[in-house]
């Protein structure tokens, strides 16, 4: 199984209908399209759905992989157009939203590595947030909680999460590097026009 992560030898073995070749690739990158789609659509089950036709497309169509590009970035730029696909099919897109999606393709033509290493960096900084500053940040932007719902589930009063949240856009927008910015933008402030 350790030749599969030469990513040559794991097409070739794909594009011949290798089931092990297969099933190595979904082990390994299925919990990580599954989080990264998750960023955008803030549901589980949606980012599953988009992750499982990824790879369903994949097998399908595997007799055309080309063993000489990148099987990661097939799979992470696949995962993101089948997002955008089903975002556009299931929510008219208002002129706003057309400006967002048009940034997080400019953003997405950039190398997937580079994409992947400053989301990290974004999460490191989440993480850096002040504890309950913290708390209500992930339970709005992954959890998909209101400011209303924070606020019983924590209780405390609705100004004080609007707080908390000002003051997390705050020191993660100061702490970013403009490129970071782009990215932290598109994917947090990104949801807020859409929810």
């Amino acid at each position: 199984m350790s030749d599969f992560n030469d990513s040559y030898f794991l097409a070739l073995q794909l594009k011949d209908g290798n089931s092990k070749a297969y099933d190595f690739l979904v082990e390994t990158y299925y919990p990580k399209l599954c989080a990264y789609i998750f960023a955008f659509t803030k549901d589980h089950p949606s980012a599953e759905d988009v992750v499982q036709d990824v790879f369903a497309q994949l097998w399908v169509k595997r007799k055309y992989l080309d063993p000489n590009s990148s099987i990661k970035s097939y799979l992470y730029k696949s995962a993101y157009n089948k997002f955008i696909d089903q975002y556009r099919k299931n929510k008219p897109v208002v002129y706003l939203e057309k400006k967002h999606i048009e940034s997080m393709d400019t953003v997405m033509e950039n190398d997937i590595f580079e994409i992947d290493r400053l989301i990290k960096i974004l999460n490191r900084e989440i993480e850096k947030l002040p504890p309950k500053c913290q708390i209500v940040f992930i339970l709005n932007k992954r959890e998909g909680l209101t400011h209303m719902e924070i606020s019983e589930h924590l209780d405390i009063s609705l100004k004080t999460v609007e707080g908390h949240m000002t003051r997390a856009f705050k020191i993660l927008s100061e702490k970013l590097e403009d490129k970071m910015r782009t990215i932290f933008f598109l994917l947090f402030d990104f949801k807020m026009t859409i929810n």
